[in-house]
């Protein structure tokens, strides 16, 4: 009696099971959710901004640029410079004892590296008369350095250099050539020379630099 009664329970219950088993694998797959990424969403927009800036009281920073955007929400948060950039750098509060000023057309700051790459026609002038000409800059606000990868001109006091890429202090005081491709000839110069067609020294005739405390100048060769 209980085998009969065992076997007419799985002859019943065996083909539900197997309906379940039908149904369960028939049906449709949930849709999985899509993250969300917040990479691209800009979290600031200024217009005609100019930001006073200080260091422990040492040095000062005076920012103008016609747009600011800000990804804060970003991977790597930053703010953007578009339309250009101009940074005044100046001793202490005194904002009449300027040391340098920056320009480009395009700037960037990386917030958490505390990186600037400035773009497109970056000039440097200090208060000293060195000047920096290049298309791409690089300014790390932490290690305190400046520096370049690509075709730069520089001017010092006693002379102008042509080099591609360099790095130096934030200062502009230890600068150090890459790759030093020569030095743009003054008038003086040409002019004791006796000539008047060569206005750039080869490297294989590169002069030595004379060390002065005030601009240590390295070249790589």
């Amino acid at each position: 009696m209980l085998k009969y009664s065992l076997g007419r329970y799985l002859a019943v219950a065996l083909p539900f099971l197997g309906s379940a088993i039908l149904l369960f694998s028939c049906e449709a797959p949930k849709p999985v959710e899509e993250e969300v990424s917040y990479e691209g969403v800009m979290t600031e927009y200024s217009e005609n901004m100019s930001i006073a800036m200080s260091e422990n009281g040492l040095k000062s920073y005076y920012f103008e640029t016609p747009l600011i955007e800000g990804y804060a929400m970003a991977r790597d948060p930053y703010r953007e410079f578009r339309k250009g950039i101009k940074i005044t750098m100046y001793e202490g509060d005194d904002k009449e004892n300027i040391t340098a000023t920056l320009v480009a057309n395009y700037a960037i700051f990386y917030e958490n590296r505390k990186l600037w790459e400035a773009k497109g026609d970056v000039r440097i002038i200090k208060h000293d008369g060195t000047k920096v000409f290049t298309q791409q800059l690089f300014w790390n606000s932490t290690t305190k350095r400046v520096y370049s990868n690509v075709d730069t001109k520089i001017v010092t006091a006693d002379d102008t250099h042509l080099t591609e890429g360099f790095e130096s202090d934030e200062d502009l005081v230890e600068l150090n050539f890459r790759h030093w491709k020569g030095k743009v000839m003054m008038k003086e110069e040409m002019m004791q020379q006796g000539g008047d067609s060569t206005v750039v020294d080869k490297k294989s005739e590169e002069p030595q630099v004379e060390q002065k405390a005030s601009q240590n100048i390295k070249r790589d060769t």
